[in-house]
């Protein structure tokens, strides 16, 4: 007698992380530790997967959401004793890398850009603006620190160095990130540290990423021709499928600011 749940095919798990990491999320928009968090819960718990597989497509963000949803996803990795394959797509850039890092191996397309393993803070000053329309900057602070990096004002050295202060245990905690998780697969003759990116094929060769591989094929490699894929996605919110969403017009314009700074078209 066949008894079909116990001769069922083995289960992949797959989540798509697509846009910038960030705890605002207006709208329901981008990727935070607490709009994954019962998304992420499911896909490692449900039907027992042989593995998790994240498609990934994102330049970054949030230190800190990186930081949370990477290690959410160590915990339910090791608590349910689940293998992570990241499956890199246009980029895993910055905090996209972060959560890239989390995974046990990385997959990547040859023309995927990965890295960019910094911290960056930028800003404009108007200072000369104001001045040539005789507009006079008035602000009051308890606190000389207060007025920090105030963009009408000229750029204070003092308050540059505040800013580094601030940048290098950021930076720190990223390469500590990488180095933990990557660990002996790293290149040793490269500082990989600067902000750098690389090409899929590139980041292959200096321990990056494991190797060049698209989801379905390498699952099925993997875990055989008959795998299945129980998909997981975000909600998107009810509103948000009309397009009457405000707040969708400012996360576009951020969200396509961001992917810019690594995109190259054919």
């Amino acid at each position: 007698m066949r008894i079909p749940f116990l001769n069922r095919p083995p289960a992949v798990a797959v989540l798509r992380l697509q846009g910038i990491i960030g705890s605002s999320g207006r709208g329901g928009a981008g990727l935070s530790d607490a709009t994954l968090a019962p998304l992420l819960e499911r896909a490692f718990k449900r039907r027992k997967p042989v593995a998790m597989a994240i498609a990934l497509n994102s330049p970054g963000g949030s230190p800190v959401q990186s930081s949370l949803i990477g290690a959410r996803i160590r915990r339910l990795s090791e608590e349910h004793e689940v293998p992570v394959h990241a499956f890199v797509e246009d980029m895993a850039a910055s905090g996209g890398y972060w959560l890239a890092s989390a995974a046990d191996f990385i997959w990547a397309d040859e023309s995927s850009v990965l890295g960019s393993i910094g911290v960056i803070s930028a800003g404009f000053g108007f200072a000369d603006l104001i001045g040539r329309y005789g507009i006079e900057r008035r602000v009051h602070t308890a606190g000389q620190s207060k007025s920090m990096l105030d963009p009408f004002r000229p750029e204070n050295p003092e308050d540059v160095e505040r800013l580094n202060r601030l940048l290098e245990p950021i930076h720190g905690a990223f390469k500590q990130q990488v180095v933990s998780r990557r660990g002996n697969r790293l290149a040793q003759d490269r500082d990989l540290f600067t902000g750098e990116i690389w090409t899929g094929k590139e980041a292959v060769t200096l321990g990056l990423a494991d190797g060049i591989a698209h989801l379905v094929p390498k699952m099925r490699e993997l875990y055989g021709e008959k795998v299945r894929f129980q998909t997981y996605g975000q909600r998107v919110p009810l509103l948000r499928r009309f397009g009457i969403s405000a707040g969708d017009v400012f996360d576009t314009i951020e969200e396509r600011a961001a992917f810019a700074r690594f995109d190259a078209r054919g």
